[in-house]
């Protein structure tokens, strides 16, 4: 009896012992499924749903009976400082398991397309997303100005006003190669020449310069042995080589996503100097949520602002591939299927009206360029040249994967644009 016993309490560690869901994860899930799988098959009302107990879910006795319905919420590429193209780096998220990818590259969207084109092979779904570095400005003398990074999650439309948001995105890179140009000069200054044409090439064409690319030049030059030490010798916030570039306002940021139709959270909490302060004045712009949730589990400090400001709880491993037992996988962090039903339950009303304003344009201004708006990040391609019916008819077909017929029918989105 006792070595039966002492089995069952092994099992339940290793989490091989399945548990039913409770009635809120259960509606949770329905919930939840249901949007992840709208572009492709419907899960059943009336489906057996069981948990894992690390809470990532999966579906029973239906079509989709092997899968988990894996987030990863936080991720890198190459077109920022992601050591993975984004085709690569969705390859590798099928690989362990996760069946929705948010890109979220630092300050460009410009590798969503091809993570879209690679994901529709996989049956991967997409949030299009950014990480966006801003500066925090404290209101009083004693406190000091520290970096912030804030995640921008948007619908499968892309942004509502797409322009506005990337000229913001563009004046922030361009402050990133004045960054990189002073590093170089401050790591010269320091007797460890490296040269500008080095990093250029380290990032690759069209791709803003970041610290990680400094440091892999500090490597490549044998100045450090690794990343690791380039950073905790050289380029940490506040380091002998560290520089700030034209960083926009934290508050800034937040009330541009806002204002284009996207779910604001603010990123790695616990890299925070004054993490309550920065995280109830961002509150007041207009802040959606926080990162509480890592690899190693739920961090109970930042769950508990999360609660005091009315905040949505998330998390991601924010991959970049750098190899090393200090990353975290994709896929690792085990968010709750409540946390991502509260986080989807925000998140698609603001979507859906994005849609909407994004359509209304179109409608108001048939150009091509506002149909770009709208196509950018859909599976159909823009055939050149058809008339305002056929575009129409593009944009329904459109409407149908990315919003539920209840959604289309309360942002009145059917009866005004169905031919």
């Amino acid at each position: 009896m006792g070595t039966n016993k002492k089995k069952n309490n092994n099992n339940k560690k290793r989490g091989g012992i399945k548990k039913r869901m409770t009635l809120e994860q259960s509606v949770a899930y329905k919930s939840v499924s249901e949007w992840v799988y709208l572009d492709n098959i419907s899960s059943p009302a009336n489906s057996t749903v069981t948990i894992d107990d690390d809470f990532k879910v999966k579906l029973v006795h239906t079509k989709v009976s092997a899968e988990k319905l894996v987030f990863e919420l936080h991720s890198h590429s190459i077109c920022s400082d992601g050591f993975l193209s984004p085709s690569k780096l969705v390859e590798r998220a099928h690989q362990y398991g996760v069946k929705v990818l948010s890109l979220t590259d630092h300050d460009t969207m410009a590798g969503i397309p091809q993570a879209l084109e690679a994901a529709r092979k996989v049956g991967i779904k997409i949030i299009p997303g950014v990480e966006i570095s801003t500066i925090f400005t404290p209101r009083t003398e004693s406190g000091s100005e520290e970096p912030v990074h804030v995640l921008a999650y948007y619908s499968s439309c892309g942004p509502s006003n797409f322009e506005k948001l990337d000229q913001f995105l563009a004046n922030i890179r361009e402050g990133r190669y004045i960054r990189a140009k002073n590093m170089i000069s401050k790591l010269n200054k320091l007797k460890l020449p490296i040269r500008w044409e080095n990093v250029e090439k380290i990032a690759g064409d069209g791709v803003a310069p970041g610290r990680v690319h400094v440091a892999r030049a500090l490597v490549e030059a044998g100045h450090v042995e690794n990343l690791k030490q380039a950073f905790s010798r050289y380029l940490y916030d506040g380091g002998p080589a560290y520089s700030t570039g034209s960083e926009p306002d934290a508050e800034e940021a937040v009330q541009l996503i806002c204002e284009t139709g996207g779910v604001a959270v603010l990123a790695h909490p616990w890299a925070l100097k004054n993490p309550v302060a920065i995280i109830r004045r961002l509150k007041e712009a207009g802040l959606h949520g926080l990162e509480v949730y890592r690899s190693d589990g739920k961090l109970a400090a930042f769950n508990d602002l999360a609660d005091t400001y009315d905040l949505l709880k998330l998390g991601g491993s924010d991959y970049h591939a750098r190899g090393g037992s200090s990353e975290s996988t994709l896929g690792s962090v085990s968010l709750p299927v409540v946390a991502v039903h509260e986080f989807l339950k925000l998140a698609r009303p603001i979507w859906c009206g994005a849609i909407k304003n994004t359509v209304d344009r179109y409608v108001a201004d048939p150009t091509e360029s506002n149909l770009d708006n709208i196509l950018r990040y859909a599976k159909i391609k823009l055939a050149k040249g058809g008339s305002l019916t056929q575009n129409i008819q593009l944009i329904n077909e459109c409407l149908s994967q990315w919003l539920t017929n209840e959604e289309q029918k309360v942002a009145d989105l059917r009866s005004r644009y169905i031919c």
